[in-house]
């Protein structure tokens, strides 16, 4: 049974899309036939485990090696004995003695699009596979002419280990024995071209650290906790929009570094307890983490993802991650990650014309080049990207057990002309400029993973007035759990940003966001994005000298925690860091060593200890009914006053807050209730570096009708600050 020279040609030019039909153990009449593919050996030898034995003689000069083994009987186990020379003897399992690791099941549905688990079954496994241990390798590149898998295990040889292909879906596959964790590999594809490209692994989950760019064989060995377990079923049960969400954006490299070890960032299990410690402190529910998947370049943040599956090594290993997040939750703090599914970067050993042609981007630049970040945008048009991308939020979720998703520059998916003049887009089949194939992925996603992980957060960063994107997809919407009120950030970061002196022509910049307050469910952002490329710090957004810049900024937060919405605020902003955010340096801690810095952290402990312990600041985030104006038109004095109430309407706080550098006396505040009210929050006080005027005692409200309600108080108003008052307990 020798195999005809052009099997044997194609095999060894790598252009053979089912190596195992020529290589490894075949019948042959009484016994079989054995192929092996080993350039340069001197000689191979086959040993079955019934005993029998052969020498393969050398049949192409590309070193292909055959022979003939009688009385023996398929299947069974048998091993190859490679001679290259002295101190060159090597004992092999054959990788063409196995058979396909993708089921036929995995394979409809992987052509289909619909594998929910597609990352348990492409990128590398270790498994056990026919009595044997090692690796399994799967790779989607449908324009390859042939693929091998390279690494440590081979010598990066590309001829060693071509893969087979599974016809029209698109693999290739092939099981290596004895490969184990730790191995560093990547593909090497010959291109419909004749080009010979080496690239990463797009569903590898754990990469090399930069600049080194392999993937690595990864086998998760982390056992989560108990407190975990019972985290993630509280979790199931809650409905995030009902519960009180305080979330802390943290970029992990440059929290909080390392004096000791050369001012080099902190790891995953450094960061785990000490971060922790510190949100729970501070009174956050949520951590939200700056894209932690892999990527080259630092100066991205991890906004130009190389690797969506692997965590970025540069602060430890994948279960390292894992043991971060087991510990947060064991403080009883949610983690929520920043994705990136908008574009990818264009590094040539990454997703990039990954078997030779726009794999996973679109070919025509007008729709697959984004023309601000330099990067390529996905082609959400094709059912194997959306199911690459809606694996990987659900891997996320249930394999890293992360409580919800971020979703990065939604505003640049769903139009066609983002950032784009005429003549340099494509309209949609109805002549419209909406990326259908976009709307369509992100309806998808947000239906999938609600469904699949009930409790998780899935917010939009997305920028216009695209109608519901917090809307379920059957009401027409997009599906998202919340969305980023980016319209507040900008009005009232523009109305801080004024002279008190002309807040008054600007007053109603700062009410403008109550038109719209209701009509999605907002996460309210101060965000990383606000303190970079020149934008400056919080604290130096703010208008006049120091005293002024931080009793405004205090203002704000306290304007901010009261305002229907979740919160979101970018580390630092806590500190009233004075310097525009660096990702190659610490936050400034040395700040709180001054008394008014130290206030402004002690400031947001309160906001969020308050908040939290308040319905009546988180029932009705998303519901009308659960606020009112008291105050919004006395622009002349910079004062405005609203009141919130729970959902059963048995709490309710008011707000009331002097944006002027004026202390006014004797200011009468219309109050929805009769009772006796006290002061929660006053931001003027010494306590967080203010001057301390305010309403020391109880407020007595009189039969005095004013602001609309039946009762009223004459209140004193601190300069550049915000009060919340509620009712007196005793």
């Amino acid at each position: 049974m020798t195999m005809v020279t052009r099997e044997l040609d194609s095999l060894v030019r790598r252009e053979h899309p089912e190596p195992h039909s020529v290589l490894g153990a075949h019948p042959d009449g009484d016994g079989v036939v054995v192929r092996a593919l080993r350039p340069a050996a001197r000689a191979v030898t086959v040993r079955f485990d019934g005993g029998a034995d052969g020498e393969l003689e050398l049949i192409h000069p590309g070193g292909v090696f055959e022979g003939r083994v009688a009385g023996v009987e398929l299947p069974q186990h048998y091993t190859l004995e490679i001679d290259y020379g002295p101190d060159a003897q090597f004992t092999i399992e054959d990788p063409y003695a196995f058979t396909p690791t993708i089921g036929e099941l995995d394979q409809h549905l992987i052509g289909e699009g619909r594998h929910e688990q597609l990352y348990d079954r492409l990128g590398a496994h270790i498994r056990d596979h026919q009595g044997s241990r090692g690796t399994a390798f799967a790779v989607w590149a449908p324009a390859a002419r042939s693929v091998s898998v390279v690494g440590d295990f081979n010598l990066w040889d590309g001829r060693l280990h071509p893969m087979r292909s599974l016809g029209s879906t698109g693999i290739w596959e092939l099981f290596v024995p004895d490969c184990l964790p730790g191995a560093r590999y990547k593909y090497e594809l010959l291109t419909a071209d004749g080009e010979l490209v080496l690239r990463a692994d797009p569903y590898a989950q754990q990469a090399e650290l930069p600049p080194k760019t392999a993937s690595v064989v990864c086998q998760p060995e982390h056992q989560w906790s108990d407190a975990d377990a019972k985290w993630l079923r509280r979790r199931s049960e809650q409905v995030p929009l009902g519960r009180p969400v305080s979330i802390y954006e943290v970029q992990l490299g440059s929290w909080r570094l390392n004096p000791l070890d050369g001012n080099r960032s902190l790891t995953y299990v450094e960061l785990a307890d000490e971060l922790a410690a510190y949100v729970n402190d501070m009174g956050f529910t949520h951590v939200e983490l700056l894209p932690v998947m892999a990527h080259p370049f630092s100066g991205s943040w991890g906004y130009q993802v190389t690797g969506y599956y692997a965590p970025t090594p540069n602060y430890g290993s994948p279960d390292d991650l894992r043991e971060f997040v087991d510990r947060l939750h064991a403080h009883g703090i949610g983690v929520i990650l920043d994705w990136v599914p908008a574009h990818f970067p264009r590094d040539e050993w990454a997703l990039a014309r990954f078997d030779g042609t726009a794999l996973y981007e679109h070919a025509d630049p007008r729709r697959g080049a984004h023309p601000d970040w330099g990067t390529l945008v996905f082609n959400y048009g094709r059912h194997e990207v959306r199911n690459f991308l809606i694996s990987n939020a659900l891997f996320w979720l249930r394999e890293y057990h992360v409580d919800g998703i971020r979703v990065d520059a939604v505003a640049s998916m769903l139009y066609l002309d983002y950032s784009r003049q005429a003549g340099e887009w494509i309209q949609n089949e109805f002549g419209g400029r909406e990326d259908l194939d976009a709307v369509a992925f992100l309806k998808e996603l947000n239906q999938v993973i609600h469904r699949e992980e009930p409790g998780m957060i899935s917010a939009a960063e997305e920028s216009t007035a695209w109608p519901g994107v917090s809307r379920p997809t059957y009401l027409g919407g997009l599906g998202f759990g919340f969305k980023w009120n980016m319209g507040w950030m900008h009005d009232t970061l523009g109305y801080f940003r004024q002279d008190p002196i002309y807040r008054r022509y600007h007053h109603h910049e700062l009410t403008f966001s109550l038109m719209y307050a209701f009509s999605e469910n907002f996460i309210l952002p101060l965000s990383h994005d606000e303190v970079v490329h020149g934008k400056g710090s919080l604290y130096s957004k703010m208008a006049g000298d120091r005293w002024q810049k931080l009793a405004n900024l205090r203002s704000l937060y306290a304007y901010m925690w009261a305002h229907p919405g979740k919160k979101l605020l970018f580390m630092g902003g806590e500190l009233a860091q004075e310097q525009e955010w660096g990702h190659e340096r610490s936050l400034d801690w040395h700040l709180l060593e001054r008394p008014e810095n130290a206030g402004m952290q002690s400031l947001v402990r309160d906001l969020n200890r308050v908040y939290g312990a308040e319905p009546a600041l988180w029932e009705l985030d998303s519901d009308p009914s659960g606020f009112w104006w008291l105050e919004p038109n006395d622009a002349d004095s910079n004062v405005v006053a609203f009141a919130r109430s729970s959902a059963d309407h048995e709490r309710v706080l008011v707000f009331v807050a002097n944006f002027s550098p004026v202390p006014r006396s004797g200011y009468r505040l219309g109050l929805p209730r009769s009772c006796r009210w006290r002061e929660a929050i006053n931001t003027d006080s010494t306590f967080y570096g203010g001057s301390d005027k305010g309403n020391l005692g109880a407020i007595e409200p009189e039969p005095i009708p004013w602001h609309g309600q039946s009762s009223s108080a004459k209140l004193t108003l601190p300069p550049l600050a915000a009060i919340w008052l509620v009712p007196d307990a005793d």
